[in-house]
């Protein structure tokens, strides 16, 4: 039977774009159908805490160009392994599913990343009808072409780099940027390329502080007075591991940081002592932030389309965009199929005619 009442959720990373959702699904859902919408609050937790906030198209008529998400998120929240005082876990699944049930939302759209959307599918099994919206601004998951907030991530990493580059060349100095892209290197390679950087180091293809250092002197010889180099937080040196800024003590989940500051050091050993080398952390102003047209567009667009498969029965299934078209995949499927940058691809290739090292060139 089709839903008349639906539930949706945040969990994860914020990404911009993620309002634009909200509103998409709340306008379709009450416009087409006359159904209502309901938003749990902080992800998963809200369902566990039962915290509930009823969303009208009043509600979100202004929220396409707001950053963040007005329902609140967080990535500590997993009901099969959700955090107890004494610094524990405890599975906690059926409560949701229960509580699913008394609240009386026949459909639940999750939007989130790769483990918020295989929470969704485990939830499925259990007999929740589940529509999911992909949100990454790495955008590494291989089932849909693009992810909203991607490209709004880009924009603010190439802004970064144009600011950059004023002090770099007012000062002759080697400067570092450290972008987001925990496995994949996307946003450093799309940043990399609109930026002009000289270097641009990502997780597929490590990297050696000889060679990077290298391509700066480079720069130098060919009458440069300054370098530019796009770190991803996961590059790696070659037989290295990614540089962890800590562990999270609820999740276990590693925490990437500090690429750029360990090879600052590595490029302070190697370069003449007269080149400065300082280092630029971007972090979370990434995340934040007014969507790009485009990010608002897909945004919508998914919204859009969950909209109508939770109205039209249809769980299981999550929303994406494929060769320029919305469509939408079984949720199974594309969980946990990432999408990384092909070190042999056509971006990288055009990258390296257009004179941009990767640090694995002698």
């Amino acid at each position: 039977m089709p839903a008349q009442r639906l539930g949706i959720l945040t969990g994860g990373g914020d990404a911009p774009g993620l309002n634009a959702v909200l509103r998409a699904v709340v306008r379709t859902a009450e416009q087409v159908y006359g159904a209502e919408v309901v938003g749990v609050l902080d992800g998963f937790a809200g369902l566990i805490e039962r915290r509930f906030r009823p969303l009208s198209p009043a509600d979100v008529r202004h929220l396409i160009g707001l950053g963040g998400t007005v329902l609140g998120t967080t990535n500590r929240a997993n009901p099969f392994a959700y955090p107890t005082p004494g610094g524990g876990t405890a599975d906690r699944s059926a409560e949701v599913v229960e509580t699913l049930r008394e609240v009386g939302l026949d459909t639940l759209i999750v939007i989130g990343g790769d483990g918020t959307l295989a929470i969704a599918g485990e939830l499925a099994k259990r007999g929740v009808q589940v529509v999911a919206v992909p949100k990454t601004i790495d955008n590494d998951l291989a089932a849909t072409d693009y992810t909203f907030g991607f490209w709004t991530a880009i924009e603010v990493a190439t802004d970064a780099l144009d600011r950059l580059r004023d002090t770099a060349e007012s000062h002759h100095r080697v400067m570092l940027l450290e972008v987001m892209g925990r496995h994949a290197g996307w946003i450093a390679l799309h940043a990399g390329i609109t930026g002009a950087a000289d270097v641009i180091l990502i997780p597929e293809i490590p990297y050696a502080p000889e060679w990077v250092s290298g391509a700066c002197e480079r720069c130098s010889n060919r009458g440069r007075s300054s370098s530019i180099v796009v770190v991803a937080e996961g590059a790696v040196r070659r037989g290295g591991d990614p540089a962890v800024a800590e562990v999270d003590a609820v999740t276990g989940q590693e925490r990437l940081g500090g690429a750029a500051e360990r090879l600052k050091g590595e490029l302070r050993a190697l370069l003449p002592a007269a080149i400065e080398v300082r280092a630029t952390v971007l972090g979370h102003l990434q995340r934040g932030g007014r969507p790009v047209p485009f990010d608002r567009l897909l945004a919508t667009l998914f919204g859009e389309r969950a909209a109508h498969l939770a109205m039209q029965g249809r769980s299981g299934r999550m929303v994406r965009l494929e060769n320029g078209r919305i469509g939408d995949v079984e949720l199974e499927q594309a969980v946990g199929a990432s999408k990384t940058v092909d070190p042999g691809g056509e971006m990288v290739r055009a990258a390296r005619a257009l004179g941009i090292a990767f640090g694995d060139e002698a």
